[in-house]
């Protein structure tokens, strides 16, 4: 679901309960996108009217999430 943000393939509902659309069709699992922008791993690009979907983007947690770690020697 992050890598779709990046590519800016996602979209994100203006709510308390904020759903993930992806390519225009809503997420599987839209539990882990509440947790995802619960949790601040995503928000939207700029708050929209309640019910309106707005481009959805990595917040600084996000993309820390998706940075790829180096192993220990």
């Amino acid at each position: 679901m992050l890598r779709a943000v990046v590519a800016g393939r996602a979209q994100i509902s203006c709510s308390r309960e904020p759903d993930l659309f992806i390519d225009g069709v809503p997420c599987c699992d839209q539990y882990l996108a509440h947790t995802l922008a619960h949790d601040g791993f995503i928000e939207p690009a700029y708050q929209g009217t309640v019910g309106t979907r707005v481009p959805a983007t990595l917040t600084d947690a996000g993309e820390a999430a998706l940075a790829p770690t180096t192993a220990a020697a």
